[in-house]
Formats: C-alpha cells, sequence, structure tokens
C-alpha cells in the first residue's frame, strides 16, 4: 500500500481549559505523591528545595517552553513528533534518528507505567472492599503486596495482577482511540478536577490529624513537616543530591520524553505557549510539592516517627504507596473511603500520564506514514502490550527498573540536551526566542533567553558527564548483577533497542520526511 505522503488533517484541542488540563495531566503522574516526598526525605528534607528550584528555574522552564514551541511549530506544517520536528530545525538525514528517541523514551516508559497503574486501581478495589483490611502491619502489608504481584510465584505474577494489568491497558487504548479532544481531553475533564478534590480532601485530613498516639507528642504532622522540610545543608556539597532534583524535575514536568511537543502540535500556529505552559507547570507543582509533601511522609511521621519513616522513605516509593499508606488508613476512621480516595488519586494521576505517553507514537504513525487513527492504535497497543510482559515477567529480576533507568532517567537528559542544541544553536537562538515568544498573552522574561541559550545547555551537559564518570561504568556494565536478574535486565535493555531500530527504519521510510530535507 502506498504511503500517503500529503499533509494529514490533524486534530486540535477543543477548548483551553481542555488543553491546560491534559497537559497537567501528563506532567501529574504517580512521581508527585510517591517519588517527590521520598526524594526530598532521602536528600536533605528542605536543603532539597534548593538544587530542586534551581534545577525547575534552570532545566525546567525552559525546557518546556522549547518543547511547546518546538510543537506548535512542528504541528503547523503536520509533524507533530521528534523525528519530523528535528528534521525541521535542523535538515540532515541524522535528524530523525535522533528525533526516534522522542518515541522511544515515552514508549519504554509506558512499557512498565501501565503495570505499576494497574496497581492503584487493583488497591483502590482492595479498599473498597476492604481486602487488606485485618493486615496491620507495614511487614504484613508488604507481603500483601507481594503476594499480589505474584513475584514469588512460579510464574513471577499473580492472577488478579496481570487481570488488573489486562483492565488497565484496555482503559489507556479505549482512551487514546478516542483522540484528542474525544480521548484524551475528555479525560482530562473528568480525571483532573477530581485527583484535585481527592488530593485537597486528603491533605486536609492528614493536616487535621495532630498526635496520633498521646503516648508519642512528637509524633504528630507538624513535625512531620518539619522531618520533610528541615533543610540538611551539608548535603549540598554532594553532587547526587543535585542530580536527585535534576531528575525529579525531568520526571515531574514530564520534560525530555517528546510528549509535550506532541500535545502542543495539536495547538493553533499563533497559540500561545508562554502563559499556557507557565500555567500547567505551575499547576504541577502545586500538586507535588503542596499536595505530594504534605500528605504521605508526614502521616508517616506521626504514626511511626522519625526513625521508621527515615527507613520508609529509603525502601523507596513503592514501599510507601503501597505497603505503608494501607497500614496507616485501618488506623483513620473511615480508612475504606479514604484509602479509596488514595489509591484512585493515584490511578488518575498514572492513566493521564500513560496516555500522554503512548499519544507520540501514535501520532508518528498518523503524520509521517499515514496511518489512520484506528491502524495507529493498534500499532501502538500491539507493541506495548508485548513489550509491557518483560516489566511484568521480569519484575523481580530488576527488568522494570531497568525500562526505569534508561527510559526515564538516562534517556530524557540526553534527548532534553539534543533538544536544546537543535533548537536553540542549530535552529538559532533568535528564531527560537521568536517561535517561543509567538502569540504570547505575556512576554516571557528575557533573562530566560540567556539561560536557554548559555545556562540549561551547560547544565545539560554537566550532568550528564558527571553521571558517566560517578555511575557510567556500573550501570553499563550490571555490576553486582547476574543469572536470572542478568538476563531479565538485558532482556529489557533489547527491546528498546529493538523497538528504536523498527523506528529508526520507519523514519527513514518515511516520505514526508524526506521531504522537509529537500525543502529550501
Amino acid at each position: 500500500m502506498a504511503e500517503n505522503t500529503a499533509a494529514p488533517v490533524r486534530e486540535a484541542w477543543a477548548t483551553k481549559i481542555g488543553l491546560v488540563l491534559a497537559m497537567a495531566g501528563n506532567a501529574v503522574g504517580l512521581g508527585n505523591f510517591l517519588r517527590f516526598p521520598v526524594q526530598a526525605t532521602q536528600n536533605g528534607g528542605g536543603a532539597f528545595m534548593i538544587p530542586y528550584l534551581c534545577a525547575f528555574l534552570f532545566l525546567g522552564i525552559p525546557l518546556m517552553w522549547c518543547e511547546w514551541a518546538m510543537g506548535r511549530m512542528g504541528g503547523a506544517r503536520g509533524h507533530g513528533t521528534t523525528p519530523g520536528i528535528f528534521t525541521m530545525l535542523w535538515k540532515h538525514p541524522l535528524a530523525k534518528y535522533l528525533g526516534v528517541l522522542g518515541l522511544v523514551l515515552p514508549l519504554g516508559v509506558v512499557f512498565y507505567y501501565n503495570y505499576v497503574e494497574s496497581w492503584t486501581l487493583a488497591y483502590s478495589f482492595f479498599s473498597v472492599t476492604g481486602k487488606y483490611f485485618g493486615i496491620a502491619t507495614r511487614e504484613g502489608m508488604s507481603r500483601f503486596l507481594t503476594d499480589f504481584q505474584g513475584i514469588n510465584s512460579p510464574w513471577h505474577v499473580s492472577l488478579t495482577a496481570y487481570i488488573f494489568f489486562l483492565v488497565v491497558f484496555s482503559l489507556n487504548v479505549w482512551v487514546i482511540s478516542g483522540g484528542i479532544a474525544k480521548g484524551i481531553e475528555r479525560l482530562a475533564f473528568i480525571g483532573m478536577p477530581v485527583l484535585f478534590v481527592f488530593g485537597i480532601l486528603l491533605m486536609l485530613r492528614v493536616l487535621t490529624l495532630g498526635a496520633p498516639d498521646p503516648a508519642f507528642p512528637d509524633n504528630n504532622v507538624a513535625n512531620g513537616l518539619g522531618f520533610i522540610w528541615n533543610p540538611d545543608f551539608s548535603r549540598l556539597t554532594q553532587s547526587k543530591v543535585w542530580l536527585a532534583a535534576a531528575g525529579q524535575i525531568f520526571f515531574t514536568l514530564s520534560v525530555g520524553f517528546g510528549a509535550i511537543q506532541c500535545y502542543a502540535s495539536y495547538l493553533k500556529e499563533k497559540d500561545d505557549v508562554v502563559v499556557t505552559g507557565l500555567t500547567t507547570s505551575m499547576t504541577n507543582e502545586f500538586v507535588e510539592v503542596i499536595l505530594g509533601g504534605t500528605i504521605a511522609i508526614p502521616v508517616a511521621f506521626a504514626f511511626f516517627g522519625r526513625d521508621i519513616t527515615l527507613q520508609i522513605a529509603q525502601g523507596g516509593s513503592f514501599n510507601l504507596g503501597f505497603a505503608v499508606m494501607p497500614a496507616i488508613f485501618q488506623k483513620l476512621a473511615f480508612g475504606q473511603i479514604l484509602g479509596t480516595m488514595w489509591f484512585f488519586l493515584l490511578f488518575i494521576a498514572g492513566i493521564t500520564s500513560s496516555v500522554a505517553l503512548m499519544q507520540p507514537m501514535v501520532t508518528f504513525l498518523k503524520d509521517e506514514l499515514g496511518y489512520s487513527q484506528k491502524k495507529a492504535v493498534a500499532a501502538t497497543a500491539g507493541v506495548t502490550f508485548l513489550v509491557a510482559h518483560v516489566a511484568i515477567f521480569g519484575l523481580k529480576s530488576g527488568a522494570l527498573d531497568e525500562l526505569d533507568f534508561w527510559a526515564g532517567t538516562f534517556g530524557v537528559v540526553l534527548l532534553a540536551l539534543i533538544e536544546v542544541l537543535l533548537f536553540v544553536w542549530v535552529f538559532g537562538p533568535d528564531k527560537a526566542w521568536g517561535e517561543i515568544e509567538k502569540g504570547a498573552q505575556v512576554p516571557a522574561p528575557r533573562f530566560f533567553y540567556y539561560v536557554l541559550k548559555y545556562v540549561t545547555p551547560v547544565y545539560l551537559a554537566a550532568l550528564f558527564i558527571i553521571w558517566m564518570v560517578q555511575q557510567g561504568p556500573d550501570v553499563l556494565l550490571m555490576r553486582g548483577v547476574s543469572g536470572a536478574d542478568a538476563a531479565w535486565r538485558w532482556a529489557a535493555r533489547l527491546s528498546l533497542l529493538a523497538v528504536f531500530g523498527c523506528l529508526c527504519w520507519a523514519a527513514a521510510k518515511s516520505d514526508r520526511i524526506k521531504r522537509i530535507c529537500e525543502e529550501r
């Protein structure tokens, strides 16, 4: 069948508020409520906010404006993903292959994200039915989570967990089948207000909790807030704290993935990106810093005290969300309702992010290869479903962690560095700034012109070099990993490489991308 080389008729956002909610939904994810409080606690408490705010100012905001502007510029010419957009910026055969990273990285996250997302829906059901009630200790809830996941069973997955995965995966496919306005925007219109209401109600319940055990009056929410926000300034001399803060900004704003460009490509050519982009970023920061920083860690401190809460934070995000919080809900009045609200809030945060991460592949197949919506969704769903099983069956061996590192940590810094170099230094700083300010309701501060031109690329390059020196050799060589664990981790790596290779081939075959290089 001949490829359609004409510019396709593209969708558009139906409303401005729908765009803002969808973009906020893209950014607001599980990391806002689980990853952020753990990262802050592990890296100096309030002192963590200094490198966090630096990363937000010098990386988050500039990259966010870059990606919005690139997406809008590409969409105006029928290219909604980075292979086409990068080729527009740099008319060189290599550009489209660099742009393939903007397809592989969001897919790489989705390969495991849908599975983790399904746990939140399962635990919403468990809260409603009271299934885990009666298991009142953290240790007991940890065993409950392990049994639910089935990682110690012969297949390393339980039937219950797999059924919930199928349900959540089907919901994601159903949403993206509806397209931009009738699928993703409708989800955001319903989901995001529910998320805000549940988040605020949970925050208020935590703030009115006081000291749950009169025998330990110091174990209270006020001291819990102090525990997460009191600064340990000595930690600022540690490079890993600055790396963790930058990683959290990438993760929370969804910059460096290629998803923002895709969403922004459905803007009109004169639509504002300065105010709208900043609005969605500040919405995300409110959810993360105010709501995310006020719920899980402070309530854990109130019930368990400082030392155990520090152990909880060291145990990671999953331990906090799926072992500690259910144990706490059982100690509270209306615990089943609060537990349902908590896990359904996480589910909404998860699904609004996962559909955003699946959309770039759908858009690429439609824009560059002329696929129909139905065919593009089917192809995306097929690849995602197949590779997701590497994360599911290899969970115990670290396959999920391997996908998360390459797609959600290493890859996003690399793609962000590439895109800022192409947009600012190859395309030209003045033209790039002009694209950002086109149609702006309020001009962007000129300060960010120089940040974007000098500070952001140097900051990104420094992060990349520091990682390569400090952690690169151990990660690349899988030091300390052997046997079945190494096999599953290699399966995760090879899956990403296989998808990258197939998409490079598809980008090379696209006549629409070829025509960009022929234009003068």
